[in-house]
């Protein structure tokens, strides 16, 4: 049996250097198997940016370990943590972080650019994943010719383009009205059918049962884990 692509073991994470320190997570224990599709929800507060930020390895935990893709990556360093989440995640924000300048082409490519691989030698998985999101007679638009959800594609097409062991969706429809966010929604289904391991940060309880099972953060606690 493969072993958890994630897996939160006894995880807390505390702010601050005095006591009382903010105890925002509180024994977090999550596996999260390949090929799986799991939201994280949670009302304003009850840890699941910190959550986030713990998966998407932008922090360290202060007690317990997370293992990705069978590595402890507890205790990394940030410069082995840039290497880990360029390499091995793939971010989807509700912002969708592209950088204006950049033209839907460029803005793929960026992570590429942080990697060990020539440019050249990935122009062709660049076209590539543009036209997986439906993109190809936009590769040359800059974002503000682009619609919210045209935004949103490139920003999964970016996600993509390292071929990640993991997608981190963080609230990926907030942005969007109703109609765009639904297509977005099933561009991420159609990566999970794909075989890609997906955890998403969502608030919506109705997005969240778009995945294949849910998970409830309260005050810092698991509250609850279950099928949707």
């Amino acid at each position: 049996m493969k072993a958890p692509i994630i897996s939160l073991q006894g995880v807390h994470k505390y702010y601050g250097d005095h006591e009382p320190r903010l105890h925002v997570l509180k024994g977090i224990d999550l596996d999260v198997a390949e090929g799986e599709y799991v939201s994280i929800t949670g009302t304003s507060g009850s840890g699941k940016s910190t959550m986030l930020n713990l998966i998407g390895c932008l922090d360290n935990t202060s007690e317990g370990a997370y293992l990705l893709n069978g590595r402890d990556v507890s205790s990394y360093s940030d410069d082995e943590l840039s290497k880990i989440r360029n390499k091995d995640i793939g971010f989807i924000f509700q912002s969708f972080n592209l950088i204006p300048q950049l033209t839907v082409f460029e803005n793929v490519q960026v992570p590429i650019l942080y990697g060990t691989r020539s440019i050249a030698a990935t122009t062709d998985r660049c076209h590539q994943v543009i036209e997986s999101v439906g993109l190809s007679d936009r590769s040359e638009h800059r974002p503000t010719q682009l619609s919210g959800g045209e935004c949103q594609r490139v920003a999964i097409a970016r996600a993509l383009i390292n071929d990640p062991v993991l997608l981190l969706a963080d609230e990926p429809t907030g942005n969007l009205d109703s109609t765009t966010g639904e297509e977005v929604l099933g561009l991420i289904d159609d990566l999970h059918q794909q075989g890609r391991s997906i955890v998403m940060i969502t608030h919506d309880p109705d997005v969240a049962d778009r995945s294949q099972r849910r998970v409830d953060l309260r005050d810092g606690v698991m509250v609850e884990a279950g099928t949707t």
